[in-house]
């Protein structure tokens, strides 16, 4: 097949679409990228590029055309809307001017923004050709939790598009079964449209052991987090958590960095969180080191109703890492970790529920220890594995083809 992939993230940003990407053309498919300059997630371009220079790269035997495009910056709502419009703007210049030949199908990535999906659009109808959509973030329900936008004119106009982009797709694949019922219910999507396709983990998280050092833990029982600390993450009541947990041998450790760093970084300091400890953003071939050290690990998501839809990505890392896992978030993740018996799940918010679990899961024996992180693995092998998840990925590209 030739297949043309769009995606304002592309290696050597880190997303699960490099894996789809390299894993076709190593299949002996000819494989095009529509992308943009990278920039996250520090907001600055990644060395060796700038807003101008590398127009097009061969990776890995894939064909990568780059668009000019704001960075993020601080990551502030004016950036993150100037990187978002820039991307679709710079792109139509290179529809219409850079991209030619002919191709089977179209795969269009979707994290945030979902304007993302509108180059695909626009080349779907250039080629007439079928489009295939991954969802992975719900709009308008996502903007709704993460700014001022609950109702109202602006909010009718963000739906209306979301309406747009999926009356012009051929399939929608969704990373959660809830995102299907909503964008089926809230916006009458055939029920046939729609597939559910998750995450899997970074083959990182299944090689061989780290050989490269890690920086020591402290004694103790250590929780580790992992990912993005930004808004959605309820680091309000995380570190209520941790406040909670203060003299009882439990120490939380935190790994990445994000908007809500500054802030995480004052409350502990405000708080005199001595079992906090705040180690900076690592790349993503260090992690198993820490995962290895870790004795659980810490995902959570505030309390609104779109985060409930939604697995966050990291549970999957998790799991392949055959981690204990500590959740703090409502819906389909939270009956996930529960249906897995891979660790302890609470309501999204209950900060002294995750304390008590936390404490309780410190006094359990070794060997219970042992049995919740072989069901962790287990549960990914049998539903995140990524051969499985490609061939499946493979079928739907086919068809659409057909």
């Amino acid at each position: 097949m030739k297949i043309l992939i769009v995606s304002q993230y592309f290696y050597p940003e880190n997303f699960r679409v490099n894996d789809i990407a390299f894993d076709l053309a190593k299949k002996g498919h000819v494989v095009t990228v529509l992308t943009g300059k990278p920039n996250y997630p520090k907001g600055r371009f990644h060395d060796g590029y700038n807003f101008l220079n590398k127009g097009e790269e061969i990776i890995n035997g894939v064909h990568i055309i780059r668009t000019p495009i704001f960075p993020r910056l601080d990551g502030s709502a004016k950036f993150l809307i100037l990187n978002y419009l820039s991307f679709c703007f710079f792109s139509l210049f290179s529809i219409l001017f850079r991209i030619k030949g002919d191709f089977d199908v179209i795969f269009s990535h979707l994290p945030s923004p979902l304007t993302s999906a509108l180059p695909g659009i626009w080349l779907k109808k250039k080629f007439k050709v079928p489009l295939v959509m991954w969802v992975l973030d719900l709009w308008p329900e996502s903007v709704s939790a993460n700014s001022s936008i609950k109702k109202g004119f602006l909010y009718e106009r963000i739906k209306g598009l979301v309406q747009y982009i999926y009356n012009n797709s051929d399939k929608i694949l969704v990373s959660s079964n809830s995102f299907k019922t909503s964008i089926i219910e809230n916006f009458s999507i055939n029920c046939k449209k729609v597939d559910f396709f998750p995450n899997w983990a970074e083959d990182v998280f299944l090689e061989s052991k780290p050989t490269e050092e890690t920086p020591c833990f402290p004694d103790g029982f250590n929780i580790v987090f992992a990912g993005n600390i930004g808004d959605s993450q309820d680091f309000e009541n995380i570190l209520k958590a941790v406040e909670l947990t203060k003299g009882k041998g439990i120490n939380w450790i935190i790994i990445g960095e994000g908007r809500k760093l500054k802030w995480v970084k004052k409350e502990a300091t405000h708080k005199e969180l001595d079992n906090l400890f705040l180690l900076g953003r690592y790349p993503i071939e260090r992690m198993p080191g820490f995962f290895n050290k870790a004795d659980a690990m810490l995902v959570a998501l505030k309390n609104e109703p779109t985060f409930s839809l939604t697995i966050p990505a990291k549970i999957q890392a998790y799991m392949a890492s055959s981690k204990i896992i500590v959740a703090m978030l409502n819906g389909e993740g939270n009956e996930l970790i529960k249906k897995s018996r891979a660790g302890v799940s609470v309501r999204a918010g209950d900060y002294v529920s995750l304390a008590n679990e936390v404490v309780r899961l410190q006094g359990i024996s070794k060997e219970e220890r042992e049995m919740m992180e072989k069901k962790s693995k287990e549960y990914y092998d049998r539903y995140f594995n990524k051969k499985k998840l490609f061939l499946q990925l493979q079928e739907v590209l086919n068809y659409s083809e057909s």
